[in-house]
């Protein structure tokens, strides 16, 4: 799309973090062709359309940078449950669902980040062939893989952390799969990625095998990292170390890594992988449902990590995360005070994500020749109204009926408040009822789990 934005405040998150009032954004194709002073661009591209954006904050599109998109099927149901939801739930469900179950779940996730403002998805998850090309389907920017591990997770809940090459061989096929089918296609919006699922149901050999396919295609690998307590005292017990220095001793300690969670690391734990140069995604919004998310947030900041954020699992709301984010991060360790800035937790959903998933180069910030990948805010909301600090704003009291419009290599899947790229009700009647089937079928399938809640649906 050519479109010339006017008038608006225009959020770069360049490294000077410039932010333009009265300011004009030039799109042609798919990138970002000019920026400045509107009365600039007017005269400079006299040939583009222009959209007035008075009153509209535009912002670089947020990047999830953790998300599990189908697990919307668990919406409302395990967050209040008290046992170990990975292996009780999370990892039933995903093995119950059929690929076009999948496939509408994913799908309604993505379209609930739309509307918060996420233009990048980072989803790590089992079956990818299933869903990928429902997903890309909606024109946002996809980083997928299949969460690969070699101890069935299915028997893990019964106490079962055994290898299983044939468990492990199943998720490395859908991964070549994976990378011959879908990496760099939907005009280069779908990307593949490596991933661990974790350290207690990754063998060292596996490991070593997951590194080998990251060479080869030259991607970016994720793992989640001291997530639980059985996580830590499985490594414990299997190899007498901690989760951190398991991952140190067997190369996924890196630059290229991104860890999820970081739940129980200790600070000794904190250094080595700062010293390792090995990044970190934190979800506080999620991990925080049952109290506040007690990571060292204070040490991993020190420790000079790059911190970016996600939503994990039954959300794919950032505002949700940034609000939460700041105060977890503000009060980890036991402290209270003003530190982290609104600035820095910002910076977690868009600069900092584009990082992660090493396309600072493309997306992250609004600068020129960079992708056109924009959310666009109505500040004529009394959320964001008086605006005083428009970051403090945001972070503080932004929330997805703030989000206008949303664009994605320079065309627009939210526009004035509508989904573009699906029929979006059709989506949600469908999901109501793709829910209530895989939910029955679970129970039926694994009568050793009890629903964690009363399941009391609406007829909708």
């Amino acid at each position: 799309m050519d479109l010339l934005v006017t008038d608006a405040v225009i959020v770069t998150q360049d490294a000077e973090r410039t932010i333009l009032d009265r300011g004009a954004i030039a799109i042609r194709g798919d990138r970002i062709a000019d920026i400045g002073p509107t009365a600039r661009l007017e005269a400079a591209h006299p040939d583009l359309p222009r959209m007035a954006g008075r009153g509209k904050a535009v912002l670089p599109g947020f990047v999830n940078a953790h998300t599990h998109t189908i697990l919307t099927v668990l919406r409302a149901t395990v967050e209040d449950w008290s046992g170990n939801a990975v292996y009780g739930y999370m990892s039933p469900v995903s093995y119950t669902m059929t690929p076009h179950e999948r496939a509408v779940m994913g799908m309604l996730g993505i379209v609930e980040g739309i509307r918060s403002g996420t233009t990048t998805f980072v989803d790590p998850f089992r079956h990818v062939p299933d869903y990928a090309d429902a997903m890309a389907s909606l024109r946002v920017r996809l980083v997928l893989s299949e969460n690969c591990a070699d101890v069935n997770t299915l028997k893990i809940r019964h106490g079962d952390w055994s290898q299983d090459p044939a468990f492990g061989e199943g998720f490395l096929e859908r991964t070549r799969a994976g990378i011959a089918r879908f990496h760099n296609t939907h005009e280069g919006r779908l990307q593949i990625q490596i991933a661990a699922h974790a350290t207690d149901n990754c063998t060292p050999e596996y490991l070593e095998k997951l590194t080998d396919l990251a060479r080869q295609h030259n991607m970016p690998r994720t793992i989640h990292l001291a997530q639980s307590v059985e996580e830590i005292r499985v490594i414990r017990e299997k190899y007498d170390c901690t989760p951190a220095e398991y991952l140190a001793r067997h190369g996924w300690a890196e630059p290229d890594v991104v860890g999820a969670h970081w739940t129980y690391l200790t600070e000794r734990d904190i250094a080595l992988l700062g010293e390792r140069g090995m990044q970190m995604v934190h979800c506080p919004a999620n991990g925080s449902r049952r109290g506040p998310h007690p990571v060292l947030a204070k040490s991993i900041r020190r420790a000079g990590i790059n911190i970016c954020f996600g939503t994990d699992n039954m959300t794919e709301d950032m505002f949700h995360a940034m609000k939460i984010g700041l105060i977890v991060h503000r009060g980890a360790e036991g402290t209270q005070g003003t530190e982290p800035q609104p600035e820095d937790i910002f910076d977690s959903c868009n600069r900092n994500g584009a990082r992660s998933i090493g396309r600072q180069d493309d997306i992250g910030s609004l600068e020129i020749g960079k992708k056109a990948d924009l959310t666009f805010l109505n500040l004529n909301t009394p959320a964001l109204r008086p605006v005083t600090n428009l970051i403090g704003n945001i972070v503080h009291y932004g929330h997805p009926g703030t989000v206008e419009s949303v664009m994605v290599d320079g065309e627009f899947v939210l526009r004035d408040g509508k989904v573009l790229v699906t029929d979006e009700l059709a989506l949600l009647e469908e999901a109501q009822a793709v829910t209530k089937a895989v939910w029955a079928r679970m129970l039926a399938n694994n009568p050793d789990l009890p629903p964690p809640r009363k399941l009391n649906w609406m007829d909708v």
